[in-house]
């Protein structure tokens, strides 16, 4: 256990990104009653996570993480939820024949509810209320009585989070994720769309590979793995009063464990090394993230990946790294070398979103090229550097929406206003985040071939 901690710890450091409740009484009335609720996840599932998330720091393994910017309770649903989960499959099941590497798949999903924000307060023709910061604080309705910051909504995010991991655990373990579904996974309008060929002939040619899997006696009957997935979740833990209060003791280890998500992380206004989250952090178990901007310098990321995993072990740490298009030539390369030179074992992702953020006709957005071309970077830097690019963190949805630009089946800046949903941040419609799978498949498929060719040559 981690010296000198117990998870209410952080209580004792300055902090950012809180919000300020009015009534402290009824703030604690609703901890102390979420901290009589059941754990949403359990300490053998984050224990897995981080044994596979360890292959992906040894280089045998990929990440895909991704989901909703900010979960709504209105759009709370079925629909929604397996309409999320089928294109995330289908996006896995493309990386997976592009890497030649098995896919560990953490949703952003069922608890991602809060949102730090650049200002504490938001103007609208002259009026001034406090920012919306996510449903598990306040509401997105621009009026006095919704902006208040309410201690019960999160009671709502914690019931519609079990609602939700019920649904997500029914999917992976019920036989939706059966391999031999793949073509049933083709979402209506992705039908009409550029990415369909493309996916109808992988589909095809794994519908190929089970049948003759099948014809000596190898089935999804037989064989848990190809009816089965597992798949986790995640969310940036920014309200610590509800993760303190969801910070359990395993029966079995003796060990803390936040039980509001398998992975959760630290976002890049919120990494103070002297900070509450940092402090936070460094004393539960679970694997974590911690985002890397632009402004982090290498110095300060050892200092921060020696106070998060002081024994260096493979898996617990996932550097989610989301610099921009522009910037990350210049911002990467640095990191990577200060990590291997000290031999720090961590997981490098990319987050190409948050650093693309622009504004067209009055709507946030981001380009798809913008998108696409810090992912290259990411991976053409890594390869240079001779280090694994381990995984990518995008925000997407299962729906049609227009709020990210471009693509295949481009969406215009005039476009945006056609189906514009998201309650923070813009993500990729279904079509847009397949499209970004198939395009980083052929990236990894191409650096095996060379990888291959290289070996074969020497």
């Amino acid at each position: 256990m981690a010296q000198n901690w117990t998870p209410g710890s952080w209580r004792q450091k300055p902090i950012q990104q809180v919000p300020e409740y009015p009534d402290a009484a009824a703030l604690a009335a609703t901890e102390a009653t979420l901290a009589t609720y059941p754990p949403l996840v359990f300490a053998g599932e984050a224990r897995r996570l981080k044994k596979q998330l360890a292959n992906v720091a040894e280089g045998n393994a990929f990440l895909l993480q991704g989901g909703d910017c900010a979960e709504s309770f209105l759009e709370h649903g079925a629909d929604n939820i397996r309409d999320f989960f089928r294109a995330f499959l289908q996006m896995a099941v493309v990386l997976t024949y592009g890497a030649q590497l098995p896919v560990v798949k953490v949703g952003r999903i069922a608890g991602q509810f809060a949102k730090p924000r650049s200002s504490n307060v938001e103007v609208q023709d002259g009026v001034s209320l406090p920012s919306y910061r996510g449903d598990i604080i306040n509401g997105i309705e621009f009026n006095e009585a919704s902006r208040i910051p309410s201690p019960e909504r999160q009671l709502d995010a914690y019931r519609q989070s079990a609602a939700t991991l019920n649904l997500l655990r029914a999917f992976a373990m019920g036989g939706y994720a059966n391999l031999e579904n793949v073509h049933q996974w083709m979402l209506g309008f992705i039908k009409d769309s550029p990415q369909a060929d493309r996916y109808r002939k992988l589909a095809d040619r794994i519908s190929e590979t089970m049948d003759f899997m099948k014809a000596i006696g190898i089935s999804a009957d037989s064989n848990p793995s190809l009816r089965e997935t597992d798949f986790f979740t995640s969310h940036e833990a920014l309200l610590l009063g509800y993760e303190e209060a969801l910070t359990r003791i395993d029966s079995t280890s003796g060990d803390w464990y936040a039980t509001s998500g398998h992975m959760i992380w630290i976002g890049d206004r919120t990494r103070q090394l002297d900070h509450a989250h940092v402090e936070y952090f460094r004393g539960i178990k679970n694997p974590i993230g911690l985002k890397c901007g632009p402004s982090l310098t290498p110095d300060n990321l050892i200092e921060l990946i020696d106070a998060l995993n002081p024994a260096n072990e493979a898996g617990r740490l996932t550097l989610i790294c989301r610099f921009g298009h522009d910037k990350v030539a210049d911002s990467l390369p640095k990191l990577i070398r200060a990590v291997e030179k000290e031999g720090r074992k961590v997981v490098w992702s990319c987050d190409p979103m948050h650093g693309n953020t622009i504004t067209l006709n009055h709507y946030k957005t981001r380009p798809f090229e913008r998108i696409l071309s810090e992912v290259e970077s990411f991976f053409q830097i890594h390869r240079a550097e001779g280090t694994h690019p381990g995984g990518i963190h995008i925000e997407m949805t299962g729906k049609d929406v227009t709020e990210c630009t471009g693509g295949a089946r481009a969406v215009t800046a005039d476009s945006l206003s056609d189906r514009y949903h998201t309650h923070c941040d813009p993500r990729l419609n279904a079509d847009q985040a397949l499209e970004l799978a198939f395009l980083l498949s052929e990236r990894m498929k191409s650096g095996r071939d060379e990888k291959r060719l290289a070996i074969a040559s020497a």
